[in-house]
C-alpha cells in the first residue's frame, strides 16, 4: 500500500545477537509482573511502530509498555538487557525520518512509551530554569510559565506536539533558531539518563556553567536514543520578551533570501526573534485553508517576528521594511495588535497541514524534508532546488527558517511513480547542501532517513569515533538500533 513503509530495517532474518521468541514472552510476563501496562495488539504495535508522515522503511514493535517513573525505566531496560531484547524510546511520535519504528519484522522488540512522563518537577524562577520530565511537550512548558504568572520561556519551538525527550533526542530547532539557537546550545543544563547498564546518570549539576570535565549533555542531544534513555532534563528559561510580526513579500524566492542576507548584518538584528520563508504555493496553501480572516497576495514572502519595547520593535520594523524594498519586496505587513500578530504567526506552524489540504486530492501524501547550508548559499539553494523540483512536476511547498539558513521542502507525491521522483529529489537536494558545506539536516534528526549520508558529511573517521562511542556505551546495541549510524561496511 502507498506510502505505509512497512519494511524491515534488517533485510535478513533474527539477529544473533538478540533474544528470540521465548525471551519476549519472558519480558512480557516479567512487565505484567513487576505491573507494567503492556500492549501487544497489532493496533496499537502498528500505532507505535509507523508514522503517517515518514515514508521511511519501518516495522512494528514486538511490544509496547508505558514508563511512568526514572524507576519504571530503570526496570525495563535491566529487562531489556536481561533477554536482549532491543528497546526504543517513543514519546511525542512527531519525527519525519523514521526515529521509533520497531527493529525488524521478525524481531520489532520493545517501545518504550513515555509520553506519560510530562510532569513539571521544579521551577527555579530565580535561577532562570526548570526541571521536567522528558515527556512533556514544549508547548505545555511555556502554557504553564504563563499560567503561573512566570514572565520566562523555553525558547526552542519545533512542530506541534514535539516533547523534550524527543527535542533533545533530534537536536531540534525551530522558528526561534535565529535569536536563541538550537538544542545543541546550552538550553538544556543537564540530564538525567538510564544507560544501557541500568545505571542512572546525571550529566551535571545545576549551575549555569561548568568546566568541569566532558561535555556529557552534549553526548546525548543528537544521539537519537541510541547512548541511553533521557528521563529529565533542566531547562534554561530566558525572559519572554513583548513581540510583533510582519510580512514581506517578495517577486522571487531569491530576492527574498537576499533580503535576509543583508539583515544579517544590520545593528537591529539582535531585535529580529524569527525569519521565515514562505514560497508563493505555501501562500495559496494558506489562502486555501482558510484559517484567518486574511488573505494574502500570492507571492513568496517573508515572515518576520520582532522582539523588544515597543521603540525597539518599531526601529526595527522601519529598518527591515527599508532593507528589503532594497531587495524588491513589493508590499510590508505590520501587525497591528498582538491578536493580528499570533493570528499571523500561527500560518507558519500549520504549514504541514495547510499543504495536505491544498493538494487537495486524498490519495496524496506530503514527504518533509530539511536541510540546512551557511545562510550566504541559501539563496543559490532554494534556486537550483526549486528548479529541480519544477521539472520534475511535483507538487510543492518550500519554506524554511532562513535567518540560519535552514530550508525545507514539502513535496506531493499520489502515486508510486511520483514517489520515487521525490525520493531522487530528496538526494539531490541533500548532496546540493553538502556540497554547499551544509548538512544533510539541521533540525530534523537522522533516524534511518539520513544516515547513508553522514559518512559524505563527517567523513569517516568521524563515524567511525561515532561508532565507537556506541559500542564503549550499549555494546549489546540494545538501544534505537538501526538508526543514526551509518550501516558498516568496513572489514
Amino acid at each position: 500500500m502507498l506510502g505505509t513503509g512497512k519494511l524491515s530495517l534488517a533485510s535478513t532474518g533474527l539477529p544473533s545477537k538478540y533474544g528470540g521468541s521465548d525471551a519476549l514472552k519472558s519480558v512480557k510476563s516479567e512487565l505484567i509482573t513487576q505491573g507494567f501496562s503492556v500492549l501487544d495488539d497489532i493496533k496499537s504495535l502498528e500505532t507505535y511502530g509507523f508514522s503517517p508522515n515518514s515514508y521511511h522503511p519501518a516495522s512494528k514493535h514486538s511490544l509496547v509498555v508505558k514508563a511512568f517513573t526514572t524507576e519504571d525505566v530503570v526496570k525495563i531496560v535491566t529487562l531489556a538487557k536481561k533477554y536482549r531484547i532491543p528497546l526504543t524510546p517513543f514519546s511525542g511520535g512527531t519525527s519525519l525520518e523514521g526515529h521509533f519504528g520497531g527493529y525488524s519484522d521478525t524481531l520489532g522488540g520493545i517501545c518504550l512509551d513515555m509520553s506519560n512522563m510530562n510532569k513539571v518537577i521544579q521551577i527555579n524562577e530565580d535561577d532562570g530554569d526548570m526541571v521536567v520530565q522528558s515527556g512533556i511537550r514544549w508547548e505545555d512548558v511555556n502554557q504553564t510559565l504563563e499560567e503561573r504568572g512566570i514572565p520566562l520561556f523555553f525558547p526552542l519551538d519545533p512542530g506541534p506536539g514535539a516533547t523534550i525527550g524527543g527535542m533533545i533526542g533530534t537536536g531540534c530547532s525551530g522558528t526561534n533558531a535565529v535569536r536563541y539557537g538550537t538544542a545543541k546550545g546550552e538550553w538544556f543544563l543537564n540530564l538525567t539518563v538510564v544507560l544501557p547498564s541500568g545505571e542512572v546518570i546525571k550529566t551535571r549539576r545545576r549551575a549555569r556553567k561548568s568546566s568541569a570535565g566532558f561535555d556529557l549533555t552534549k553526548l546525548f542531544i543528537g544521539a537519537e536514543g541510541t547512548l541511553g534513555i533521557v528521563t529529565e532534563a533542566t531547562l534554561r528559561l530566558t525572559p519572554k520578551l513583548p513581540t510583533s510580526v510582519a510580512v514581506a513579500q517578495f517577486p522571487s524566492v531569491e530576492s527574498a533570501v537576499s533580503a535576509v542576507t543583508e539583515l544579517l548584518r544590520s545593528d537591529m538584528y539582535s531585535h529580529i526573534q524569527c525569519v521565515e520563508l514562505l514560497d508563493v504555493n505555501m501562500m495559496e496553501a494558506i489562502n486555501h485553508a482558510g484559517q484567518s480572516n486574511k488573505t494574502f497576495a500570492a507571492k513568496d514572502s517573508l515572515f518576520f517576528k520582532f522582539q523588544g519595547s515597543a521603540s525597539s520593535i518599531k526601529e526595527t520594523s522601519e529598518l527591515v521594511n527599508k532593507i528589503v524594498k532594497r531587495h524588491g519586496s513589493t508590499r510590508f505587513d505590520f501587525a497591528k495588535n498582538s491578536e493580528e500578530a499570533e493570528d499571523l504567526w500561527h500560518h507558519r506552524k500549520v504549514a504541514l497541514w495547510s499543504t495536505m489540504a491544498w493538494v487537495g486530492d486524498e490519495r496524496a501524501r506530503i514527504w518533509t524534508t530539511d536541510v540546512c547550508v551557511p545562510p550566504s548559499k541559501l539563496p543559490q539553494l532554494v534556486a537550483e532546488t526549486k528548479a529541480d523540483i519544477d521539472e520534475q512536476g511535483i507538487i510543492s511547498c518550500v519554506l524554511g527558517h532562513v535567518g540560519d539558513g535552514n530550508f525545507h521542502a514539502l513535496l506531493a507525491f499520489r502515486d508510486e511513480k511520483e514517489l520515487e521522483k521525490v525520493k531522487d529529489l530528496v538526494h539531490r537536494l541533500v548532496h546540493r547542501a553538502i556540497l554547499l558545506d551544509g548538512t544533510c539536516t539541521g533540525e530534523h534528526g537522522v533516524g534511518i532517513g539520513k544516515k547513508e549520508y553522514l559518512a559524505e558529511e563527517l567523513g569517516e573517521g568521524t563515524v567511525r569515533l561515532m561508532r565507537a562511542v556506541k559500542r564503549a556505551v550499549d555494546p549489546m546495541d540494545l538501544l534505537n538500533p538501526g538508526k543514526l549510524y551509518p550501516e558498516n561496511n568496513e572489514k
